[in-house]
């Protein structure tokens, strides 16, 4: 389903995200130089070697590398190395709090390559109107939803906004490996922009169906953080990526999440901060190997 956010259409809003939990914008507002100019510089930077991705994206100071491989970004460092050959996500990727951008030596530690410094600007700009789209879908959200808009406000911080920027190489057995295994998202939105390979799946009906990419658009999908807001009525969709054995892919994705401290309050779940289901989910793939998610903060129905 496509929506214009120029003419945001609710009960077409609502449908979305009752019966997909995803849908297509236009009309966003993002020049579409901007959007291909980010994915550019994002493939020059991927073509560094692996060892010089590491040392340049890593703030040594503290030691933290924005830089990561085989495993999605929440999963506990090195665990891509731990599990079986054939369960690591065929991709890699860089993982930018926009907040930290102001700073030019946070990530790029002073290197002088025009590079940087354009892919930095571009972020910047391009965190900003992520910002305005995710504020302005998730306003419309708590309406449709009849939220207090008070309450809901510290529900969706943009503070939280960030940037993971994808590349999936292409590999000769495509049918073989996943380019991203099968996940929900942690994030109240996340908002997709894609080039033209494809490979995002959505499960729907017990079935995989294929998001065809279409130029200009973003993918809107929601979270687990939206499901619980919504006390359920709107659902967190279930996605991957495949791989492709003639091209690689890239897409820049954004995600945002509740503010600091907001509460999550749902008659179908105990009351939780992000900062509880980050560190439940962070357990759950340290010790079983995998994320559980909301159900670990459901309310028996038995209770």
């Amino acid at each position: 389903m496509s929506l214009d956010l120029g003419s945001l259409n609710l009960e077409k809003l609502g449908d979305a995200c009752r019966n997909w939990g995803l849908f297509r914008l236009v009309s966003h507002g993002i020049p579409e130089t901007l959007m291909s100019q980010l994915r550019s510089q994002a493939k020059n930077l991927f073509s560094f070697s692996f060892e010089t991705k590491q040392r340049l994206f890593t703030n040594k100071p503290a030691a933290v590398s924005i830089y990561f491989w085989g495993t999605p970004a929440l999963t506990p460092s090195g665990a891509a190395l731990a599990r079986a050959p054939q369960s690591i996500n065929w991709v890699e990727g860089f993982n930018v709090p926009l907040t930290q951008l102001s700073d030019r030596n946070q990530y790029f530690q002073g290197q002088q390559d025009p590079l940087f410094d354009s892919f930095r600007l571009s972020l910047e700009e391009y965190g900003k109107h992520m910002s305005r789209i995710a504020r302005t879908i998730f306003e419309a959200m708590v309406r449709n939803l009849h939220l207090d808009s008070t309450q809901s406000h510290s529900d969706l911080s943009e503070s939280t906004g960030l940037v993971r920027v994808y590349r999936y190489p292409k590999f000769s057995k495509a049918d073989e490996a996943l380019g991203m295994e099968v996940h929900t998202d942690s994030s109240v939105l996340s908002i997709l922009n894609e080039d033209q390979v494809g490979g995002l799946e959505v499960f729907k009906d017990d079935k995989w169906l294929l998001v065809q990419p279409i130029p200009g658009s973003l993918i809107v999908n929601l979270g687990d953080m939206m499901q619980a807001i919504s006390n359920d009525e709107y659902m967190s969709v279930k996605h991957r990526v495949k791989v492709n054995k003639n091209e690689e892919r890239h897409s820049v994705c954004y995600f945002v999440f509740p503010g600091e401290g907001s509460v999550i309050r749902s008659s179908r779940y105990k009351p939780f901060t992000y900062s509880d289901f980050q560190a439940r989910v962070q357990h759950d793939i340290k010790t079983l190997g995998f994320k559980v998610g909301l159900q670990r903060f459901k309310i028996s129905e038995d209770a």
